[in-house]
């Protein structure tokens, strides 16, 4: 019971509610509710068209065409060169080497020296080869003396022979012992030319004037030696020259086409700018005077030689240095900027200034680098307006603000 009690206020209450939400008023509630509902949302939707055309209206305007500094290209006469690398080399180079065995008792040089012709280096031990040089002068006067007596029998025979007291048969026999006996004496002279270029060649002298290495044997060794170089011989030290010196390079195929253009196929014979030390200063010369046979088939490259005075004795075998080579006539040639040229996969490119402020960009052929202007061998025009500072704001077909400037030569410090 007292349950029962605690539930029928709970039930009575949802039928009062019932019963108010199907009467009159509850409905007009709901509609009213309903209508203020479709209000805001149509209140909505205008504010967000309104505020979305006030942002159209007030979109911000497009940048305008970024500013380049333009330049029409610099004209000079010029002779269009490159910049190579190249590396020194020894215009004779010798590795000195006993020709004679035997002890070696004296150097007479110090390690890395510059040394001059005819100086002595080398002494191995002469005593076996003066004993060699006497045995064969010995052996001279003895067939000197045979020949001498040859002589005398030879003059006798032909004596008796015209007095019919001799027969011609021993008179020839007498003409063959003479014979004998001169080519006895020709043979110990040979033996003395012999004996005495061995003992010349115990001594080993400096055969140019040049800088000479380190021994590589010391006194006291026992060195071998073969005069024909069909044995062992020992190798005692090295010598280079030094005045003058090659500088060897490699040339592109483009480089020797653009250099027998310009030259017409004649043999090499032309100036070249040496720098050394990695400075800007080519303020050495030299003579470019041999081109090779043949172009290198896996490089693509065909060596050259150069001959460069080194009276001070300050370029040394080995060391690299580079190059201006010319490759063709002084002839009139359009300057830019290096930093104009900007390379476009296999192309080299400039970017030009139309009449109306257009990028066009145009492929051009270049050169070497002329008072640190790059040469431009083709491609371009004189009349052409060529952008020179800017480019990294620029593209083709884009539009630009261009403003004057003017391109300078440099001092002469080109490089590749």
């Amino acid at each position: 019971m007292p349950q029962a009690s605690l539930t029928e206020p709970d039930t009575t209450e949802r039928v009062l509610e019932t019963e108010k939400s199907r009467s009159p008023s509850g409905k007009r509630v709901r509609g009213i509710a309903w209508v203020g509902a479709v209000l805001l949302a149509a209140l909505a939707t205008a504010a967000a068209e309104h505020a979305w055309r006030g942002d159209a209206t007030q979109a911000p305007s497009p940048p305008p065409p970024p500013q380049v500094t333009v330049a029409k290209p610099l004209q000079q006469t010029v002779a269009d060169t490159t910049v190579l690398l190249g590396q020194f080399s020894a215009v004779d180079s010798v590795e000195l080497r006993a020709q004679v065995g035997g002890t070696l008792v004296a150097i007479t040089f110090k390690d890395g020296q510059v040394v001059h012709k005819g100086d002595p280096l080398f002494a191995i031990d002469p005593r076996p080869y003066q004993i060699k040089l006497d045995q064969a002068i010995a052996q001279l006067q003895t067939a000197e003396a045979k020949r001498s007596l040859a002589d005398v029998e030879l003059w006798r025979a032909r004596q008796l022979k015209q007095s019919n007291f001799g027969s011609a048969e021993v008179a020839d026999q007498r003409a063959a012992d003479q014979h004998g006996a001169q080519a006895a004496v020709e043979t110990a002279q040979a033996a003395i030319r012999d004996a005495q270029l061995d003992l010349e060649f115990s001594r080993l002298s400096a055969p140019f004037s040049g800088r000479i290495g380190a021994h590589l044997v010391s006194v006291g060794n026992l060195v071998s030696g073969s005069r024909g170089g069909t044995g062992p011989s020992t190798l005692l030290a090295t010598i280079v020259s030094l005045d003058p010196i090659y500088i060897d390079f490699d040339m592109s195929e483009a480089d020797y086409r653009a250099y027998q253009r310009g030259h017409g196929g004649a043999a090499p014979h032309d100036d070249v700018a040496i720098s050394l030390g990695g400075d800007d200063r080519f303020d050495r010369d030299g003579t470019l005077d041999f081109l090779d046979n043949a172009v290198n088939r896996s490089s693509g490259t065909i060596h050259a030689r150069a001959t460069v005075p080194n009276p001070d004795l300050t370029i040394t075998p080995g060391q690299f240095a580079r190059l201006r080579v010319p490759l063709g006539r002084p002839a009139p040639a359009l300057l830019l900027p290096a930093a104009a040229v900007v390379p476009d996969q296999a192309n080299e490119m400039v970017m030009t200034v139309a009449a109306d402020g257009t990028i066009v960009p145009k492929a051009v052929e270049i050169g070497g680098l002329y008072h640190g202007l790059r040469v431009i061998r083709a491609g371009l025009a004189s009349t052409d307006t060529v952008v020179i500072d800017g480019l990294v704001r620029v593209r083709p077909g884009a539009k630009v603000t261009p403003t004057a400037g003017t391109i300078v030569a440099t001092a002469d410090n080109d490089a590749s």
